[in-house]
């Protein structure tokens, strides 16, 4: 999955310390994407406020909606893409030679490392498509390395009576997932039955935020609903996630992520000049020298935008937990 927009707003993150346990609702934010006909995803990373979870940098959701999905080629550098459908298969081919289908309950994970291309097609004529696709950042060394994709089908499932969580990065519990990440990270996909109750288990070390799929959940006794993401800050050993007619919710989180981030479009860099040379590398008819070439497109790809006329430069989360979150901008 791309970042579509024609006019991106750039994202500027940078580390940041602990800041124990909270309870923070960031409101999505309704994004329409250019190249995908009539369909808006609903993005809660990055925020004026909260620019990452750990290295989680970026969650759209979109659908569920019946929706013809088709994303061209285009870039991405220095994160991996992680795709989760919930309903729907997407077509997926990439640089590195890949070339599969990923249906509800596996994951493909794409490297981008120093440069990566890849397209995303929905299956059939009108499709019923309903996921989310998040981006992790990387790390020095892997972050100019070489790219990579991982397509896990068989993921592990941590239970408890009325919970099923899907492990699909990281681990819970000693559950762990053999997807390949490169800072200590989870994610987990958790289906909660009528009525059911959990301490899902956490890594304290870890800031941790939640996303309600379907349903209507109580996080931490806080009362959550498909949209918003909450925030549940660090140093939790567990979270209670109740339910009383069933829920599905999104589980991420991580050790804060220690590096500078600049993210505009589809580049995440350290700084504004590794975002501009991606932008120009990937708009220089040699392209395939960092990119390279996904097959069964030929010439076809989705250009990058104009460069904002600033010089992008890492911005600061608030220091103080009870700081209030300025109003988010607009995108588009």
């Amino acid at each position: 999955m791309t970042n579509l927009e024609t006019r991106p707003t750039p994202e500027l993150c940078v580390g940041h310390g602990r800041s124990g346990p909270l309870l923070e609702r960031h409101e999505a934010r309704d994004v329409p994407l250019g190249g995908i006909r009539n369909m808006n995803v609903r993005r809660t990373l990055p925020q004026r406020a909260l620019p990452t979870v750990g290295a989680w940098c970026f969650l759209d959701e979109f659908g569920p909606q019946d929706v013809q999905m088709r994303v061209l080629p285009h870039p991405h550098t220095g994160l991996q893409t992680v795709t989760w459908p919930i309903e729907g298969e997407i077509h997926h081919r990439d640089s590195v030679g890949s070339d599969v289908l990923v249906r509800p309950g596996q994951l493909n994970l794409m490297t981008a490392g120093r440069g990566v291309a890849h397209s995303e097609l929905s299956i059939g004529q009108s499709p019923r498509v309903h996921a989310v696709q998040l981006w992790v950042a990387l790390p020095d060394g892997p972050a100019t390395g070489a790219p990579a994709f991982q397509q896990v089908v068989d993921l592990p499932v941590w239970t408890a009576p009325g919970v099923a969580a899907t492990v699909m990065v990281g681990q819970i519990d000693g559950v762990r997932s053999p997807a390949v990440v490169h800072t200590p990270l989870v994610g987990a996909d958790v289906a909660l039955e009528a009525g059911a109750a959990v301490d899902l288990p956490l890594d304290a070390t870890f800031e941790h935020a939640v996303l309600v799929l379907r349903g209507a959940a109580r996080v931490a006794g806080e009362p959550c609903g498909p949209g918003p993401l909450l925030f549940l800050g660090d140093g939790r050993p567990d979270v209670r996630l109740e339910s009383d007619d069933g829920a599905r919710v999104l589980v991420i989180g991580g050790e804060p992520f220690a590096h500078d981030l600049v993210m505009w479009w589809n580049f995440v860099g350290r700084d504004h000049a590794q975002v501009a040379e991606a932008r120009a590398d990937w708009e220089s008819p040699s392209r395939a020298k960092r990119f390279g070439v996904v097959a069964g497109h030929g010439d076809e790809r989705i250009p990058a935008p104009d460069l904002p006329h600033v010089r992008l430069k890492p911005r600061r989360r608030p220091s103080e937990p009870s700081a209030a979150p300025p109003t988010p901008r607009e995108d588009g």
